[in-house]
């Protein structure tokens, strides 16, 4: 197996399921000219993530990890005309590339884009007692996801979906002696999510034009 034929099959599904999106096409291409890393999820894996937010019947959305927008513009076509997205963004630079590509997409108003260190605009969202997500998408420095996660609990209720990415880093999340940081993170979440009895969950290995990875889905049970 070559990363080529991953790539090949990859092609293939998206010509099929995923005709010319212009707004995401867009998006990409604008993210590049401003600098952003190339780093946004492949087509099909945006289009999952918008039908398991469509599956469950989400109206609000929670986003760790904005980028240039592509993933939540994603997620925001699965909202009724009255729901709402949240995304949490680090770098200035950034959050200002999505919210071009977000209002060029015809979504904004349905979009609260927010800078800053996720753990505290996390924090800032418990503090303004907010109400429950019924999606969360974590994508953001994996050293974070053990404090991602447990104050996304915090933000959720039963039957809340949270979705956190590359948490495979090419199978090196196996291996218990490693030293990148990134690992140890994914695997701390990991070990975290197995541990609550509150949670649900599996993860999956992926194969793609984004290379070997994969992705964690868990449900807040109680």
């Amino acid at each position: 197996m070559s990363e080529n034929l991953w790539d090949d099959v990859d092609e293939y599904f998206v010509s099929l399921f995923l005709p010319s999106d212009s707004a995401l096409e867009e998006t990409l291409d604008r993210s590049a000219a401003a600098g952003l890393p190339p780093i946004s999820v492949a087509p099909n894996q945006g289009k999952l993530l918008e039908l398991l937010a469509k599956m469950q019947g989400s109206r609000r959305i929670l986003e760790i990890g904005t980028l240039g927008g592509y993933s939540t513009i994603s997620l925001v076509r699965a909202l009724p005309s009255d729901g709402s997205l949240v995304t949490l963004e680090l770098e200035s630079l950034h959050a200002e590339v999505a919210r071009e590509n977000i209002d060029r997409a015809g979504l904004g108003l349905l979009v609260d884009i927010r800078v800053g260190p996720a753990t505290k605009l996390l924090q800032d969202l418990i503090d303004e007692d907010a109400a429950p997500f019924d999606f969360i998408f974590i994508d953001a420095d994996k050293e974070g996801y053990p404090k991602y996660l447990e104050l996304s609990l915090q933000l959720s209720r039963p039957g809340t979906v949270i979705v956190a990415d590359n948490v495979v880093r090419d199978g090196e999340v196996a291996d218990s002696t490693s030293t990148d940081e990134r690992v140890q993170g994914v695997r701390a979440f990991l070990e975290m999510a197995a541990a609550d009895d509150r949670i649900e969950g599996t993860a999956i290995q992926t194969v793609g034009s984004k290379g070997y990875d994969g992705f964690a889905l868990l449900v807040v049970s109680r």
